[in-house]
């Protein structure tokens, strides 16, 4: 765990003197689960149910916010499991899938999700085309209900295939008024009416909390980046947590703590957990 400075370390203090009224948000990918080449081979890091758990008895709640679809993100972290060991001791786990357009949480156990946004059908019937053109028809299409993810991943290049489809599907998107969000060897598709940044805002509002942590890993988290340092400003304790990897070096810069990829985020949650000495 490396903070990026002292006041990162003072944001730190100040989240932890504030503990049980502190809502934690974290990605899903690259944050609690490890990156892998098939999106949905995708599993938690082994200690980060443990973590959470233990977390979720000291803090107000805990919510993985995540661009999967939360379904999958349910399934693929076993997150009913352990949503209901945390009601076991009193606890509750959220889950924000699709930026937060879905909505789940250990207590109401359904899915709340709105309807697909207007457009996205026709893209996704054009979108071989335009990938075949670009020299990346072997590109993986991800279909997530409320968006459509494209991976170079498991391409030969994934950097080259990426960059020449990059610009091509924005494109696309835009005629059929729809926003992109890059990623690490993808690009996803989808409405922009609803980011992580909002989904934050949204939960912190909600569970009426006195501090904020936020974990991420990549390009779309960097609005609940953002929106954890205006809150901050607002006079609300916060703390960004940056899920480190080559592929992102960029986000560093925006984080009070950088840790190495998801066993360095369960490292975190267990300290943040660790009773606090007066």
């Amino acid at each position: 765990m490396e903070f990026t400075s002292d006041d990162a370390r003072a944001h730190y203090d100040a989240v932890r003197a504030v503990l049980d009224g502190v809502v934690v948000g974290l990605d899903f990918d690259g944050t609690l689960s490890p990156v892998v080449d098939d999106p949905e081979a995708a599993r938690l890091h082994p200690g980060a149910p443990g973590a959470l758990l233990e977390l979720a008895e000291v803090v107000r709640a805990v919510a993985v916010i995540t661009g999967r679809p939360a379904r999958q993100a349910i399934a693929m972290g076993d997150l009913d499991a352990l949503g209901n060991a945390m009601l076991d001791r009193g606890a509750e786990l959220f889950v924000f899938g699709q930026y937060g357009n879905e909505r789940w949480s250990s207590t109401e156990q359904r899915i709340r999700s709105p309807r697909p946004p207007a457009g996205l059908a026709t893209f996704e019937r054009e979108l071989p085309a335009v990938l075949r053109k670009a020299g990346a028809a072997d590109a993986f299409i991800e279909e997530k209900g409320l968006a459509v993810a494209v991976h170079t991943r498991r391409m030969d290049d994934p950097a080259g295939a990426l960059e020449r489809l990059r610009g091509p599907v924005a494109e696309l998107a835009a005629r059929h008024h729809l926003s992109i969000e890059p990623g690490r060897n993808v690009v996803e598709v989808r409405s922009g009416d609803m980011h992580k940044g909002q989904a934050v805002r949204a939960f912190v509002a909600e569970q009426e909390a006195t501090g904020i942590v936020f974990g991420g890993d990549d390009l779309g988290d960097i609005e609940a980046f953002e929106a954890v340092r205006a809150l901050r400003a607002d006079g609300l304790p916060g703390l960004v947590v940056c899920s480190a990897s080559h592929e992102q070096p960029d986000l560093e810069e925006l984080a009070d703590v950088v840790v190495d990829g998801p066993a360095g985020v369960v490292d975190l949650l267990t300290r943040l957990a660790l009773p606090v000495r007066h």
